[in-house]
């Protein structure tokens, strides 16, 4: 047979499938040399220093999609071991050598190659914001301690920031909404998509703080709770506030400082011994005022004018459930409001709807700590009145919306908390009208789609096969 007799083996379908398999293949290569080999990612490093910890947190993404689309993962964390920098005021040293072991676990973690191009920030929350409120010269003494510290490692230290709880809030409105792939895209067909799903709220409960962020279309009554961003090719008008003092652990010293105050004779606490699994019937607590109570501009309001700040003052527990959540309803103000609807001490609310996501679950872990049983015990009762005063009164969900908030401490692979959203910005990787899709994905569902890219091309080439022997059978007949 001739040459040009067999010629029509390589077109039509034949041809068109070996296309599809040589898309597959390089597809795949690419992938595969891209997540292996580190020099082809870059690196972010953001240190997330909170009221009660810090946390690092090690980002990546591809190295030539740095000016537009970019697939962002957590690469590593670490916790740093101690409280928050704040705790370390007037004990100079202290907070810059307690990020050491974490720092080094990073210079370990991004390759070495890539050390020099690797941004690192810190961002400070509630607990600098309330020292800075008390002393702003040690603040900033704490904030240039960490700042020498960090600028002595091999990373490209970017600087170290207070955030204001507007940032905060607004970074992990954010960081949630990335990680969930909620917003718009710029599609392959060359204009933007949108993925069909609302934006969710997000709400941070923090140690010192706890922010509210979430979409609305109601025209705001007050600029101070108002932002609108653009993001992905669209408009997004934001509710957002930070409640300085209502974190877990400024809202307990607040309340011992309500309960002080109220029974100066005889003080007793109805939030100990609720449960009488967990603690004995008048379980006592010891605290000195200076050290345990007033140590806190967040007390300040509760310091009478002759206060004895050495004195040692014996609590009871008087275990009384509704005793408890009466003096947990007192520490908010639910009277004034100049608005047309408040949440609480006066600050301007629209309605909260749709679903929310809890970025840290701090008020959860402190329920459940097991690591530390005799701080859980003795706080359980008025850590979960606190939780139902402030979500159900406070910010007004009730017994329909409450099941749409979820307490999450991972999403898309990631930590929930304003980190991302913050190192997003930073280095503009929240990407202009121009470019195309920008998400997160872990490297559970990488895997899933090299498996399914895998079997794509054993299918391509089971085709292939199966149209050549038809082609020969064919040109066998003629």
């Amino acid at each position: 047979r001739s040459h040009s007799a067999r010629a029509p083996i390589v077109t039509g379908p034949l041809r068109a499938c070996w296309s599809l398999i040589r898309g597959l293949l390089c597809i795949l290569k690419r992938s595969i040399i891209c997540h292996l080999n580190p020099r082809l990612f870059q690196y972010g490093i953001v240190l997330d220093a909170g009221s009660s910890h810090t946390s690092m947190y090690i980002y990546k993404w591809p190295a030539d999609k740095q000016n537009g689309t970019g697939i962002v993962t957590q690469h590593d964390e670490c916790d740093v071991k101690g409280p928050g920098i704040s705790s370390y005021a007037g004990l100079p040293g202290r907070a810059a050598k307690s990020l050491e072991e974490c720092l080094q676990t990073a210079v370990r973690s991004v390759p070495k190659a890539r050390h020099s191009k690797t941004p690192l920030y810190l961002g400070a929350t509630a607990g600098m914001r309330l020292l800075e409120k008390a002393n702003a010269s040690e603040s900033q003494r704490v904030l240039k301690e960490v700042g020498a510290k960090l600028k002595s490692y091999p990373f490209s230290f970017k600087g170290s920031v207070i955030l204001s709880g507007q940032e905060e809030g607004a970074y992990g409105w954010v960081t949630v909404n990335y990680l969930l792939e909620n917003f718009a895209k710029y599609g392959f067909v060359g204009r933007w998509l949108n993925p069909g799903k609302g934006a969710i709220g997000a709400l941070d409960l923090g140690g010192a703080s706890t922010q509210i962020t979430f979409q609305t279309d109601v025209r705001a009554e007050s600029t101070d709770t108002s932002m609108n961003l653009t993001l992905y090719g669209q408009n997004y008008q934001l509710y957002t506030h930070s409640f300085l003092c209502y974190g877990q652990d400024q809202f307990l010293r607040r309340l011992l400082a309500h309960l002080i105050n109220t029974h100066s004779h005889s003080p007793w606490d109805p939030c100990k011994c609720c449960v009488p699994s967990l603690l004995p019937p008048n379980f006592t607590t010891s605290v000195i005022l200076g050290k345990d109570v007033f140590s806190s501009s967040c007390t300040e309001e509760y310091k009478t004018k002759n206060i004895d700040l050495q004195k040692r003052v014996t609590l009871v527990g008087t275990g009384h459930p509704q005793n408890c959540l009466a003096a947990v309803q007192k520490m908010f103000s639910f009277d004034k409001c100049n608005f047309s609807k408040c949440s609480f001490d006066g600050i301007y609310q629209p309605a909260a709807s749709g679903k929310f996501m809890v970025l840290k679950s701090y008020y959860v872990k402190a329920l459940t700590n097991i690591s530390d049983p005799r701080r859980m015990k003795e706080n359980v009762c008025a850590v979960a009145n606190f939780i139902q005063v402030l979500l159900r009164q406070g910010y007004g969900f009730n017994d329909s919306t409450l099941p749409m908030i979820s307490f999450e401490r991972k999403a898309g692979g990631a930590s929930v908390g304003w980190s991302l959203g913050y190192m997003l910005s930073l280095t503009s990787h929240l990407p202009k009208e121009s470019v195309s899709v920008l998400k997160a994905i872990p490297s559970g569902p990488w895997s899933g789609l090299v498996i399914i890219f895998t079997a794509l091309l054993l299918m391509g080439l089971v085709l292939l096969v199966l149209v050549c022997r038809k082609a020969r059978a064919k040109m066998d007949l003629v």
